[in-house]
C-alpha cells in the first residue's frame, strides 16, 4: 500500500496527515501550533513541519504542502530571510495596495492583468510596503517565495543545496498579484512596479501533478498549492459547488472552467490545483467572531450556542458588524466590530450570542453575493471549517443564504487535498485519484423562501450603511 502525506501550513498551525494513496483513508495525523502574529519567522514554519512530521513522513512515498496564501518570504543571496515573513492578515500594506491600483490605471487594469485587484493581503502590496518602508531590506532581497513555496523548497534541501530552483504552483501563484491565471505567466512588470524597479527571482510555476523533487528520505515531492486550492482538491468539488469555509478568516469559493476578472476587487480570480480556476471571496473575520463573543460573555463555545438558541431569529433587532480585525470584503482594513440596536430589553447574553452567529453569517452571505453576481451557479453549498462544527451555524446559514447547506464530515481538507495531490503525482495519472468526502448533515432551504433570512440581512445592511455609508 502506497502512503502519501499532506501538509497544511496554516496561520495557526502545521497539520500533517498520512493517507492511503488509493482510497484517501487517513492512516495517521499530527498537529503543531504556529507562532502567533501577523509577521513570523519563516524558519518557525519549517520547525513546526519537522515536529508535526516526526515519525510520520519518514516512510511515505510522496508528500505535498498546502500553505496560507499571500505571505511574503523575502530571501537574500544566501537563501536566508531578510526579515520575518509578512502574513496575509497583516494590514499595514493597505495604503500600498491603494497606491498600486491607482498607478496601473485603476481596478479594471488590474483585473485584466492578473484577474484580481490588490488589497492589503496580496503579496504584491506587501512588496510595495517593504520597498517604501524598508528599502535596505528590499535591496538585499534576491528571491521571493510564498509560505508553501518555502516549505517545499526546504523539503527539497534548500537553502543548503543552492542549485535547487524553487517552485510554486498556479493556485498559490495566482494570489500574488503578479502572476496571471488567464495568461499563465508572471507579470514581471507588475513585480518591478511593486518593488520600485527591483526584480527579485520568482519560483518556477509547476504543473498540477508534477513531481518537483525528492526528500532526503527519497519521497517524491509534489508541487503543493495554496490552502484554498488544497481544500477544494480535498473536497473534490465540481462546477456548481460553493464552499464556505469558516476558519479564523472566511472564504467563499467555487471551481470553474474559465478565469475570472472582477474589477470591483471583491472576487479574486485565482487558479485551482487541477488546471481549472477558483474564483474566491475572502473575509478577515469568521470563526474568530464566535470565539471572541464567547470570551466576552465568559462562556465556552457550546454554551454560546446554547445561549444563542434562546433568542429568536433576528436577535431582537440587535446587529453585530463583525469587523474585529478590519475587513477585506467589504474592503474596510481599518474597521472595527460594533453592536447596533441595543435597548434595555435586548441587552442579554442570549441576544449578543445570537447576533454573533447572524453577523458572521451575514458577512459571509454578502461574500456569496459577489460570486453570484459573476454568474456563478449555486448547485449546493458545502460548509467547512471550525465554526461549521456547530449545528446552529448550519441552521442559520441555510436561513440567511436561502439555500440548502451540506456539512461534510469535519476533517483536515487542506491537508487531505495536499495528500491527494501527492498521490496524483505518485500515480502519474491524467487526473487526481477519487477520494470521496463524507457528509454528516444536510440542512434544507427554509420553507418560507428565506423571508426571515432576508429580514436579518436587511437589518445588517442598514447597520453597515449607517457606519460606513455602503
Amino acid at each position: 500500500m502506497a502512503r502519501v502525506a499532506g501538509v497544511d501550513s496554516s496561520t495557526q498551525s502545521c497539520k500533517v496527515v498520512v493517507c492511503d494513496a488509493d482510497t484517501g483513508k487517513i492512516l495517521a495525523q499530527a498537529q503543531v501550533p504556529h507562532q502567533a502574529g501577523t509577521e513570523v519567522p519563516a524558519e518557525s514554519w519549517w520547525q513546526a513541519l519537522r515536529a508535526a512530521g516526526d515519525g510520520l513522513i519518514d516512510d511515505v512515498d510522496a508528500i505535498a504542502v498546502a500553505g496560507q496564501q499571500h505571505g511574503l518570504v523575502a530571501l537574500d543571496a544566501d537563501g536566508l530571510p531578510v526579515r520575518d515573513a509578512l502574513l496575509w492578515n497583516d494590514t499595514r500594506s493597505a495604503g500600498a495596495a491603494e497606491d498600486l491600483v491607482a498607478e496601473l490605471g485603476g481596478p479594471q487594469a488590474w483585473a485584466d492583468a492578473v484577474g484580481s485587484v490588490p488589497v492589503a493581503a496580496f503579496t504584491v502590496a506587501k512588496l510595495r510596503w517593504m520597498a517604501d518602508h524598508e528599502p535596505d531590506l528590499a535591496d538585499r532581497t534576491r528571491r521571493i517565495m510564498l509560505p508553501h513555496d518555502y516549505l517545499t523548497w526546504r523539503l527539497r534541501g534548500g537553502p543548503t543545496a543552492r542549485d535547487i530552483e524553487p517552485s510554486t504552483d498556479r493556485g498559490d501563484a495566482s494570489g500574488t498579484g503578479y502572476w496571471s491565471p488567464a495568461a499563465k505567466r508572471y507579470r514581471t512588470d507588475l513585480l518591478a512596479l511593486a518593488c520600485r524597479g527591483r526584480t527579485p527571482e520568482l519560483p518556477r510555476v509547476a504543473e498540477p501533478s508534477e513531481v518537483v523533487g525528492r526528500t532526503a528520505a527519497g519521497a517524491l515531492i509534489a508541487a503543493g498549492t495554496g490552502d484554498n486550492a488544497g481544500a477544494a482538491l480535498g473536497l473534490g468539488i465540481e462546477d456548481g459547488d460553493i464552499v464556505i469555509s469558516l476558519g479564523t478568516s472566511g472564504t467563499v469559493f467555487t471551481r470553474t472552467s474559465h478565469p475570472s476578472a472582477d474589477a470591483t476587487g471583491a472576487v479574486a480570480g485565482f487558479a485551482d490545483a487541477t488546471g481549472s480556476f477558483l474564483p474566491l471571496v475572502c473575509t478577515l473575520n469568521a470563526a474568530r467572531v464566535l470565539g471572541s463573543t464567547a470570551e466576552l460573555l465568559g462562556v465556552e463555545l457550546p454554551e454560546l450556542e446554547r445561549l444563542a438558541r434562546q433568542c429568536p431569529p433576528g436577535s431582537d433587532g440587535v446587529v453585530l458588524l463583525p469587523y474585529l480585525s478590519g475587513e477585506r470584503t467589504p474592503n474596510l482594513p481599518n474597521a472595527t466590530g460594533s453592536l447596533h440596536g441595543l435597548r434595555p430589553d435586548s441587552m442579554r447574553p442570549s441576544t449578543i450570542a445570537r447576533a454573533a452567529f447572524e453577523g458572521m453569517l451575514c458577512n459571509m452571505a454578502e461574500a456569496l453575493d459577489h460570486l453570484r453576481s459573476r454568474g456563478v451557479p449555486v448547485r449546493r453549498i458545502l460548509l467547512i471549517g471550525g465554526a461549521a462544527r456547530s449545528a446552529l451555524v448550519a441552521e442559520i446559514a441555510a436561513q440567511i443564504f436561502g439555500v440548502a447547506v451540506t456539512v461534510p464530515e469535519p476533517n483536515e481538507y487542506v491537508a487531505i487535498g495536499a495528500a491527494r495531490q501527492a498521490a496524483w503525482a505518485l500515480s502519474g495519472a491524467a487526473q487526481a485519484p477519487h477520494w470521496p468526502a463524507h457528509t454528516i448533515a444536510e440542512v434544507p432551504a427554509p420553507g418560507d423562501g428565506s423571508a426571515a433570512g432576508a429580514g436579518i440581512r436587511a437589518e445588517y445592511q442598514r447597520a453597515r450603511e449607517s457606519v460606513y455609508g455602503r
